[in-house]
């Protein structure tokens, strides 16, 4: 969790219990899909969803994209940025409409994204972003590794991570028995 004051204002989790430690958090960042970037330039906020991955060593998460666009250029006017990503689990009813819930895992970054133009760690970032999602190709051998050509093409991103943090919901014994999964409820179906 944060360590000064400040950050400590940014990752205040009011359900104290729901918190995760530092290393619950880097196994939910180094396993999630993707995440949603959130961006403000003056008054407008900004949100994306990016394919990421974290860098332990560096403790930084890595993304890509154009270097034209929205999120480039509203990096480049402000760097601050939050980072969110996270995973709903079973539904949760209950006797009374406001004591409905959901099962969840998620966690919440602050940092500052940089721009990152040295080629040798743009290339270590794409590695590590194509070792996430594709392990079972391999450079030289299933495509051709990352070229200059390519670098020149994206931008690749370092939020450098200032602070974090993680929060769960799990059913309880007793709202497991009636809790269910989202996808379970047929589109359009309604109980009158």
């Amino acid at each position: 969790m944060g360590k000064n004051r400040k950050e400590n204002e940014k990752t205040q989790i009011r359900r104290s219990e729901r918190g995760k430690d530092d290393q619950w958090i880097k196994e939910f960042l180094r396993n999630a899909p993707f995440g949603t970037l959130g961006t403000a330039v003056d008054d407008q906020p900004f949100l994306v969803t990016k394919n990421f991955v974290y860098d332990e060593e560096k403790h930084a998460i890595y993304f890509h994209g154009a270097r034209e666009g929205r999120t480039f250029q509203t990096l480049l006017a402000n760097p601050k940025v939050c980072f969110s990503t996270s995973r709903m689990g079973r539904l949760i009813p209950s006797d009374e409409a406001c004591d409905f819930s959901v099962e969840y895992e998620g966690v919440v970054v602050f940092g500052r994204a940089e721009i990152i133009n040295e080629p040798g760690e743009a290339r270590h970032a794409l590695q590590l972003m194509l070792g996430k999602y594709f392990p079972h190709l391999k450079p030289g051998e299933d495509y051709r590794p990352i070229t200059g050509g390519s670098l020149s093409k994206a931008a690749v991103v370092c939020l450098h991570i200032d602070a974090w943090s993680g929060k769960a919901r799990k059913a309880s014994p007793e709202e497991a028995q009636n809790a269910f999964m989202y996808s379970l409820i047929p589109p359009g179906d309604t109980k009158k």
